[in-house]
């Protein structure tokens, strides 16, 4: 198989002096019929696995297999959620404009429901008596990376789940430790976006966040509808491809 860049995306990435090629797979769209993500891992991700391998993961993939999505419809709003929400700044209207985030008022009651209130008028708090300071990101750290990776509408480009919210998937770490268990791989279920990436779960903690940020700072999985939830990264000395 030949394995090529989305497009305005790369490859290879050098990291601390290594360079590793980000190898995306495309899928066919996963929907919530697809009930476990292994079973498509198999299917996609373990022909091309080669030693010294990693596996990662789009939690967004792992949430449709979960059924952790929900009608914008079913999502019904507090006022405080709107309130909220009219304080992200998303640069609507801009050309930095590069999606909502939990700028709609649907989006920030996930927020809410997924971190706690008292969390996230805490967070709100601190983050209003730091801003001014330079500080930033403190109101995300504080809700936490579930909270965070929650998305509203989950897609504008794939029809599917234009009206779909997505939640975080459940037990990640879990996840991504089954998945090591089967396909022999350490693995990474990843969030990743235009601002950068982060992990929700991973098989070993030897993996750091520093890393994982370095090595998808581009977003080389794409955020629209490329459909490649999945990718091996490899290290350019062992390149197989």
């Amino acid at each position: 198989m030949t394995f090529i860049a989305n497009p305005g995306k790369k490859l290879e990435i050098d990291v601390d002096g290594v360079t590793y090629l980000r190898l995306p797979i495309k899928t066919r769209l996963i929907t919530t019929k697809d009930t476990d993500i292994l079973p498509l891992l198999v299917e996609y991700v373990q022909p091309h696995l080669v030693p010294n391998d990693l596996i990662f993961v789009s939690e967004k993939a792992l949430t449709v297999t979960q059924g952790r999505i929900v009608n914008m419809s079913d999502i019904k709003t507090t006022s405080f959620a709107r309130f909220l929400a009219r304080n992200v700044g998303n640069r609507y209207g801009t050309s930095d404009f590069h999606g909502f985030g939990h700028g709609t008022d649907m989006a920030m009651q996930l927020f809410l429901e997924e971190a706690g209130y008292l969390r996230v008028v805490f967070a709100a708090g601190i983050s209003a008596l730091t801003r001014p300071l330079g500080i930033h990101g403190l109101f995300y750290t504080i809700c936490g990376k579930r909270a965070k990776s929650i998305d509203c509408p989950m897609s504008f480009l794939i029809l599917e789940y234009a009206h779909f919210a997505k939640l975080s998937p459940n037990d990640p770490d879990g996840a991504a430790r089954r998945i090591k268990k089967h396909l022999g791989y350490e693995t990474i279920i990843l969030d990743a976006n235009y601002r950068g990436a982060f992990s929700l779960g991973k098989s070993t903690r030897a993996i750091s966040e520093e890393f994982i940020q370095k090595l998808f700072k581009d977003n080389p999985l794409g955020q629209s509808d490329e459909m490649t939830p999945f990718c091996i990264v490899r290290p350019f000395f062992t390149s197989v491809i």
